[in-house]
């Protein structure tokens, strides 16, 4: 593990770390930032995960959490969206399938299989490195995140509650089966069979997990992908169906930027401190 850089922040420090994954067979990079309390004492960690494209610093640069983090006393790790390197397979020209597309699962299919590990990497080794090498309490973590990350947060939470005891998420692709981006995405990185894909939708997974923390998730209603690609209205419906507790919260105006995330990152951290203690 290495330390790209390091900035004092509001008290605490924001680190850019690289590592070697075994998970995903190539280097990781990923961001954390320790509030002042980490200093003497351990703290609940929130993970977020971002949207197609991103990389670790577009939630670390622009969603503006240091502060309220700081205040907090929470830890915020903000990894890649999927492993990177010339011998890492990509599509040129498309942005929602390869590199900054992992879609949080692991890939079964050629030539996704060999380094497509997203899933794997979050839950159990990126997860494990930072409880290690820092001071996170391992039984005080979180997780969000936007889009495909939201995704990612919701399956996260939903297959591996003993790791995630609270969740939320920003305008999330929230039935990957139903919608053209997970379609594409699952077929690539799953297969044709449909059956495989379950394990990875949050709304199919939600239908059978009534217990657990409440579900946040905030939308904008200005958000140009929301009715073809994201559809929380499914996800929202399936969990009701199911007694399971979501706030999903409408924000008329609003897009699928991180001028949105913004606004209301304050209110997922707080709900991660309070679900955390």
């Amino acid at each position: 593990m290495k330390t790209v850089s390091e900035n004092k922040c509001f008290g605490g420090r924001q680190l850019v770390i690289d590592h070697d994954s075994a998970a995903t067979g190539t280097a990781m990079r990923f961001g954390v930032f320790l509030p002042p309390h980490a200093s003497n004492t351990p703290c609940p960690v929130v993970f977020f995960l971002s949207g197609l494209t991103c990389t670790h610093e577009n939630f670390t640069l622009k969603a503006g959490a240091q502060r309220l983090a700081a205040e907090l006393g929470l830890i915020i790790v903000a990894p890649d969206t999927s492993p990177r390197g010339e011998e890492v397979a990509d599509i040129a020209g498309d942005y929602s399938l390869g590199q900054g597309a992992g879609f949080y699962v692991d890939a079964t299919e050629a030539p996704w299989a060999r380094h497509y590990r997203m899933f794997s990497y979050i839950t159990d080794e990126l997860f494990d490195l930072v409880t290690a090498a820092f001071p996170a309490d391992p039984a005080r973590a979180g997780i969000t995140g936007h889009s495909m990350g939201g995704h990612g947060a919701l399956v996260c939470h939903l297959r591996r509650p003993d790791r995630f005891r609270a969740v939320s998420a920003f305008a999330p692709v929230a039935a990957p089966s139903q919608v053209p981006w997970g379609r594409a995405a699952f077929t690539a990185y799953l297969g044709a069979d449909e059956q495989a894909w379950a394990a990875y939708d949050a709304t199919q997974l939600v239908a059978g997990r009534p217990d657990g923390p409440e579900i946040l998730i905030d939308q904008g209603e200005a958000d140009t992908f929301l009715a073809e690609q994201l559809r929380p209205d499914l996800f929202e419906a399936a969990a009701k169906a199911a007694g399971r507790r979501v706030r999903l919260r409408r924000h008329p105006g609003y897009d699928h930027s991180y001028f949105f995330i913004a606004s209301f990152i304050d209110g997922h951290l707080r709900h991660h401190a309070k679900g955390l203690g």
